[in-house]
Formats: structure tokens, sequence, C-alpha cells
């Protein structure tokens, strides 16, 4: 039997559905204290604000858009401590990178090794980490077609949410 981490208990399975959004933000700080004791890693105070602003709605955001508000919160708001910070998250499995949008967004599997998937609403902006299991398939396939060894994969499913299509 696995034990899920509150990352897997604690957010939405759909975050176009109504959902209390601070457990989202509290269970993802919850999570990432819990991964860094486990693998030795310090959770310093810019990343942990890092991830609470990623995780402050379900919209990927970009590096430049966190910051005003580290400024405002009198964080050393330079791009490359950002960056740095961004990085560190996205090494530990915390957060992931849009690629097409140049943003991130929250991991909803912290901690496991799995191909990113997303659905990606054009309208509102808000983003959906899909279970990727028909990309573990495809890149299987791939690998065994052409002899190569895939080291990371990214889908992007782009389109308009349940409360834009209304």
């Amino acid at each position: 039997m696995t034990t899920k981490s509150p990352a897997e208990t604690d957010h939405p399975a759909n975050v176009y559905a109504p959902h209390d959004h601070h457990a989202c933000v509290d269970s993802a700080v919850q999570t990432a204290k819990q991964l860094c004791a486990s693998e030795g890693a310090r959770l310093t105070p810019i990343r942990q604000r890092v991830l609470e602003l990623v995780w402050q709605s379900h919209k990927p955001v970009g590096a430049y858009d966190l910051l005003p508000t580290l400024a405002q919160e009198g964080f050393n708001s330079a791009p490359p401590t950002v960056y740095r910070a961004l990085d560190f998250l996205l090494e530990l499995g915390l957060v992931h990178r849009i690629n097409s949008l140049n943003a991130f967004v929250g991991c909803s599997h912290p901690g496991e090794s799995h191909p990113s998937c997303f659905f990606v609403c054009n309208q509102c902006g808000e983003a959906q980490e899909l279970h990727a299991s028909q990309i573990d398939q495809v890149s299987a396939q791939v690998e065994a077609m052409l002899g190569v060894k895939v080291q990371q994969q990214t889908t992007e499913l782009m389109g308009l949410c349940p409360r834009c299509q209304a």
C-alpha cells in the first residue's frame, strides 16, 4: 500500500471545479518541506515564497511576474535569484515548466518521476496537470521504434475550460 503525500490528497483532481485554493498552497508548502527534509535540501524563505506564488493560482506564472511581489515583500528580487529558486523547485519536482508559455505551475505529484502533461485554457489561463499514462506508452513506442532513450517529455494541450466554454 502506498502512502499519499499531502499534495496528492489535497490538490484538486480538477482545478476548474470549485475547491479550497488555500489548501492547494498549504499542501504544496507542506509537501515541499517534507521532500526537502527527505532529500537533505533546504527550503529557504525565498524558495518557499516562490513556491507559494506559483501555487497562488492555477495559472502558469512567469519568473518576471514574480519580481514585483518579491520586491514588495523585501526579498532580493533580481531575476537570477528568482531563476535559482525556480531551478531548485524544478529539480525537486515541486513545479513544472510549461515551455510554450515560458511559465511555471505547481506539480500535483512532487517527488515522483513522471512525464509532464497539461491542459491550459486559452481564455482564463488556468492549467491542469493531467495523468500521463498514455503519454508513457507513446514514449515507450518511440524508444522501441527509434532505439532512443527519452529523458524528458512535456505535452501541452490548449483549449477552453468548462467555465470559459459557457
